[in-house]
Order: structure tokens, then C-alpha cells, then sequence
């Protein structure tokens, strides 16, 4: 198999792996993995996983001396070299690896792995300084950093704290230090990656469960402050000013929340996202300028991007306005948007016609689009639907709506043609005479594989019907 597949690094890790495990021996494990070196020289799998072996197998020896040792056994002519059992030869991988691979992710994996082993504090020191000393200009070095911050456990001799108050001060104290080095890293690296990584660390800490009132406001606070400083700076990128207004609509900040959307509008004026989030500060502080901020909007903006604004401006207008001024809205937005956007748009409209005015509305507003292509098939099942909720349902208007559904999709809709021909059987008005001329219609519109699915369903249902 290597043989023919040398050129995948996972298949010369499995089998590596299963000499370790299944065969016990590391010898041959460790050939494998200098073997797949050759064909893969700069792989990080590779290393990190020939690295993780090496000391797997020195914990091995180390706990096989230990076990002689208990038993006050001769151990002959068994030798466990000292740098060996402390892990030396993955130390010796790690100098080389992190030699052809230079960057700051890579040299984090490898001291996730070592960290596994409670006896190579040595060598987690040792890769965890050069971390520090050859990627300080990377924010993954820093968030790592201060990160660790958060795990390093009180001295031995320290009286643990034994109520949840001390425990949550406890808890503050190490995030305040984890803050202490964001904050020199974002002065040694004043960049939008470092702030993300600080204001990101901010977020995961607010949103962690805690009885503690203190705590949380803490956690407040910092993040708070974390987002105004990157914002002073410029160094805020859109989502994260996504992010900070749904924090503040969240604690009822109102006026700094639309102190904040006004600036990100500033910064982001072609972005839909941040015209939605001001919508929704506006819609939140009760504001009357909501119809004013649409109108603002679609001048600021390319019309093609504007969909999502036309449906939250009908769906917001729908709950405080008129029929006739939600409608209104509707009509502005088809003129608006064009092309496959339309699409949906039409679908919510016929939808707000039948919610606010029932079946008559719903096919007044399907009359006035059905020259207004394109449509989706969704659009004609969403009117048949419609009617065939009615006590008096039509089978003529029906017939009428999938003539017009067919004239779209006929060619390749199997299902439609079906339906059509199942509505001419069940209504209790159908001409089951017509089911012929349907079917032979059918079959000269669709085309290649539906035209199969529509002949098997057919049989089907005529199966069914016997």
C-alpha cells in the first residue's frame, strides 16, 4: 500500500501508528516516519505525529524501568539512557521540525502534544521560550500566551479557594492577567488580527456561565473597553462591530449602541450588514426615522445587495404599519430588484398577501406578477396551496395555475406534471378524461432523466390505483 500510495502522509502515519500499538515496536515505527519524511519534507502532520511518538515511547521505557524498580528486578543488559527516558530524541525532532517549518501554528501543536507528558516539563518550557523568541510579530504566539494565563494553577502550599465568591475572584484575577498581556500585545502589534484575537478572548470569558454579579460585570467591562479602544484605533473589523452592537442592544445601551452603528456605517457604507444593525438599534429605541434609514440606505448601496434590506424593511412594516403602506413597500421592492433576487422577494410578497388579506388578496397579487418573470416553482405551489385551502376551491382556477407553473418548469418538473394529473382525478370538478392529453403532453416536454422519473411515477400511481 505505501508502495502505491506513498504520496498520502495519513496512510505512512496509520501504519507507523499500527507498528507502535499493535506491533510494540517503536523501532519500526520510527523508520516509517523517517521514510515518509523523505517523500514529505515539509509535512506538519508528519512531525507532529513522529513527535507525539517519541514520547509515547519514552513514557513507555520510563514506566517499564519503573515497574523493574518496583519488583527489584535485574534489569541485565537493558539500558534506559537518561536522555532518552526525558524524551531527547523528540526533542531532537522538534529542533529540526520547527527549523523547516516556520510559523507560530505549527510550533503551538507541538506544545499541545508535549504537554500531554507530565515528564517533559523541560522540553514545554523549552518549546514554549522559543515560541516567545521567534514568533513575537505573530498574534497567534500571543493569544496563546496569554491564554495560558487562565490554566496556570496556584502554588503548592496555596490554600485553594473554598467558596464560589473566592473562586470567582480567583477566576477574575487570571483573567485580568490574561488581559495584562493582550494589552502589550496589542502595543507590540497594533494590528486587526491581534485586536480579534483579544476582543475574541473577551467574548468566550462574557459568555461563561457564572452566579458571581461581580464577575459578570467585570467581563462587561473588559469587553467593552476592548471594543472601544479597537475602534478608536481602526483596527475593528466589520463583524466584530456586528458583534459589539448586539452586545449592547443585549444590556439595553441604546444610545452607544447607535453611537457605534452610525460610526461602522462611516467605515462601512456598501456594507448591508451594518444598515441592518442600525434598522435594528432604530426598531429597538422605538425611533421614528426607520422609513427615513431605508430610504438612506438604498442610495448608499448597489441595488444588487439590497434584498435582505427590502424584506426587513416589508417584515418590520408589516407590525407597525397599514396594509396599505406595507404594500406600498412590496411594490417599491419589485420595481427595485431584479434578476434571480426577485425570486424570493415575489414568494414573500404572495405570502403577506394571504396572512393580511386572505385568498382574494393572495390572487390579486399573484395576477399582478405572473407576466413578472422569473419566478420559482415555489411561487405557483405557494397559490395552488392557497386555493386549495378554499371551502369553494376552483378546479378552473387550478388548471389555470399550473398552466402557468408548466409554462416555467414543464421541461423539467416531473412532480408538477404529476400533481396536475393526480388534482384532474381527486377534485371532485377533475376531468379524469383530461389525464391522457396531460400525460402525453408530459412526455413530449421533459426531458432526459425526468422524463424516466415522471413515466415510473406514473406507473406507480396507476399501480396504486388498480
Amino acid at each position: 500500500m505505501l508502495a502505491i500510495h506513498s504520496n498520502k502522509p495519513a496512510l505512512w502515519i496509520m501504519a507507523a501508528k499500527w507498528e507502535m500499538e499493535d506491533r510494540l515496536s517503536s523501532e519500526s515505527a520510527r523508520q516509517l516516519f523517517l521514510r515518509a519524511l523523505r517523500f514529505h519534507p515539509q509535512c506538519p502532520k508528519l512531525y507532529q505525529e513522529y513527535f507525539r511518538m517519541e514520547l509515547m515511547h519514552a513514557e513507555k521505557l520510563r514506566k517499564e524501568k519503573q515497574e523493574f524498580e518496583k519488583a527489584k528486578m535485574d534489569v541485565g543488559t537493558l539500558e534506559y539512557p537518561e536522555e532518552i527516558l526525558m524524551g531527547e530524541l523528540a526533542r531532537i525532532i522538534y529542533k529540526n521540525s520547527v527549523n523547516i517549518i516556520k510559523s507560530a501554528e505549527f510550533h503551538v501543536s507541538l506544545l499541545s502534544v508535549a504537554q500531554l507528558f507530565d515528564f517533559a516539563k523541560d522540553l514545554q518550557r523549552e518549546i514554549y521560550d522559543d515560541l516567545q523568541a521567534l514568533h513575537t510579530d505573530d498574534p497567534l504566539t500571543w493569544d496563546y500566551v496569554a491564554r495560558r494565563e487562565l490554566e496556570i494553577q496556584s502554588q503548592p502550599g496555596e490554600e485553594q479557594p473554598a467558596t464560589k465568591q473566592a473562586r470567582a475572584m480567583e477566576v477574575d484575577r487570571k483573567e485580568e492577567r490574561c488581559c495584562a498581556v493582550y494589552e502589550e500585545a496589542v502595543k507590540t502589534l497594533p494590528t486587526e488580527a491581534m485586536w480579534k484575537c483579544y476582543i475574541n478572548f473577551c467574548l468566550e470569558r462574557s459568555a461563561k456561565k457564572t452566579s458571581s454579579q461581580s464577575l459578570r460585570g467585570k467581563r462587561l467591562e473588559r469587553t467593552m473597553t476592548a471594543f472601544r479602544k479597537a475602534h478608536e484605533l481602526r483596527l475593528l473589523p466589520e463583524f466584530l462591530y456586528k458583534q459589539w452592537i448586539e452586545l449592547l442592544l443585549h444590556h439595553d445601551f441604546l444610545k452607544e449602541a447607535l453611537q457605534v452603528v452610525v460610526a461602522g456605517i462611516e467605515l462601512f457604507r456598501d456594507s448591508v450588514m451594518m444598515w441592518q444593525m442600525k434598522l435594528q438599534v432604530l426598531i429597538k429605541s422605538k425611533s421614528p426615522d426607520i422609513a427615513k434609514l431605508f430610504e438612506e440606505a438604498f442610495v448608499s448601496l448597489k441595488p444588487q445587495v439590497c434584498l435582505p434590506l427590502w424584506i426587513s424593511w416589508a417584515e418590520w412594516s408589516e407590525g407597525a404599519n397599514s396594509q396599505e403602506d406595507t404594500e406600498a413597500i412590496y411594490k417599491k421592492a419589485i420595481l427595485a430588484v431584479t434578476g434571480a433576487d426577485s425570486v424570493t422577494l415575489k414568494e414573500k410578497y404572495l405570502d403577506w398577501a394571504y396572512r393580511s388579506g386572505g385568498y382574494k388578496k393572495a390572487r390579486t397579487v399573484f395576477k399582478s406578477l405572473q407576466e413578472s418573470r422569473p419566478f420559482s416553482v415555489n411561487f405557483f405551489r405557494k397559490i395552488i396551496e392557497f386555493e386549495k385551502e378554499q371551502e369553494s376551491c376552483k378546479m378552473a382556477n387550478l388548471r389555470e395555475y399550473y398552466e402557468r407553473a408548466l409554462r416555467e418548469f414543464g421541461s423539467g418538473d416531473s412532480d408538477l406534471w404529476m400533481d396536475y394529473i393526480k388534482e384532474e382525478l381527486n377534485h371532485p370538478l377533475g376531468r379524469p378524461e383530461n389525464c391522457g392529453q396531460i400525460y402525453w403532453r408530459a412526455m413530449k416536454m421533459l426531458q432526459g432523466e425526468s422524463a424516466e422519473e415522471f413515466v415510473t411515477k406514473h406507473a406507480m400511481h396507476q399501480a396504486g390505483h388498480l
